[in-house]
């Protein structure tokens, strides 16, 4: 059997450019003891990846170059040489960015038994959900009444992080672009900033009018002016979870720190930087929260869907164009 699958043979600099990516094809080999075959039917696209094409092991590991690239996915057990993975089970594993991956049984996860749709598995209550769950909870210590602020708040992140908030009470602000996504934040009822055409300075005087009282809490996704802003609108002990910058991902130099950085000392706040694999053992206290919520319709998740494998590097580049509201996702 054929995997049809993405690679790159160079490392970008700047945003990377459609012909960086390039679809191959592998004659796949006999499965081994204890492998599984697995014809996957969702990929996800994430930020992080770009970071991986740099070359350089931060967190995780950087993209072998002519090698498949990797993400999660979710798929079906096609054939198995693994007596836990029978063939028919479903499960999410990272071999994605192909049509049909070949790995080690311990790869694999069976997907959890909620009736969901099984790419909710890559969103809401996959890693974008934990993310958001574990840096409100875990990190930033969120306390019911607390005053909220998330940047890229209608993102895959985001967008379930001030749903969640909003259910702990006290003024919830998501910064955003577009306008159907200030408009899908204000239905949902959180406050909505737009963050386009503004300098720090003006963004303040926004959240300001947003929330006169400050924030206790605010969730990064984006850096750059959101974050200076931000820092100007604190209260007194307010925790500031980092989940990412996605603004200066593609930088091809790194882009001076926010100027007020001393609003940290002088709300005496904690600013913390996490990454979501770390806190993956609270994965099921996680599911059990939120899961019956997704079910039962209480916690609102958007997809943005592309549709085919042909298509998986340019969900990838919208995610740095905002294009996406909630959880881009390719469809095969």
């Amino acid at each position: 059997m054929q995997s049809r699958y993405f690679t790159i043979h160079a490392h970008p600099e700047g945003t990377p450019e459609r012909d960086l990516f390039e679809l191959e094809t592998a004659e796949l080999p006999a499965l081994a003891e204890g492998e599984v075959r697995v014809r996957n039917t969702w990929l996800s696209v994430d930020p992080y990846m770009r970071g991986r094409m740099t070359g350089v092991t931060t967190y995780i590991a950087p993209f072998t170059l002519g090698a498949p690239l990797e993400g999660a996915a979710i798929g079906e057990v096609i054939e198995s040489r693994a007596e836990a993975f029978p063939t028919g089970t479903k499960v999410r594993h990272m071999g994605g960015w192909r049509d049909v991956a070949q790995l080690p049984a311990e790869g694999c996860e069976r997907l959890p038994a909620f009736d969901v749709p099984e790419q909710a598995y890559l969103g809401v209550l996959g890693m974008p959900g934990m993310t958001a769950w574990a840096g409100l909870n875990r990190i930033a210590e969120m306390k019911q009444g607390d005053n909220v602020l998330v940047s890229g708040a209608a993102g895959a992140v985001g967008s379930l992080a001030v749903q969640l908030a909003k259910a702990r009470g006290g003024t919830v602000v998501g910064i955003a672009g577009s306008q159907d996504k200030l408009d899908w934040l204000e239905a949902h009822g959180v406050k909505a900033v737009s963050y386009k055409g503004r300098d720090a300075a003006q963004l303040t005087a926004a959240l300001n009018e947003a929330c006169p009282e400050g924030f206790d809490v605010y969730y990064e996704n984006v850096g750059g002016v959101c974050l200076e802003a931000a820092l100007n609108t604190l209260r007194v002990g307010a925790r500031i979870a980092v989940c990412g910058l996605i603004t200066g991902y593609n930088e091809a130099t790194p882009s001076p720190g926010p100027s007020n950085l001393a609003m940290v000392l002088i709300r005496r706040a904690r600013m913390e930087g996490f990454i979501v694999f770390d806190h993956w053992a609270h994965y099921p206290t996680f599911l059990e929260e939120v899961g019956p919520q997704v079910v039962t319709g209480r916690l609102d998740h958007e997809e943005t869907v592309e549709d085919g494998l042909e298509r998986t590097p340019d969900a990838f580049l919208k995610l740095f164009e905002g294009a996406n509201r909630g959880k881009m996702l390719v469809r095969l």
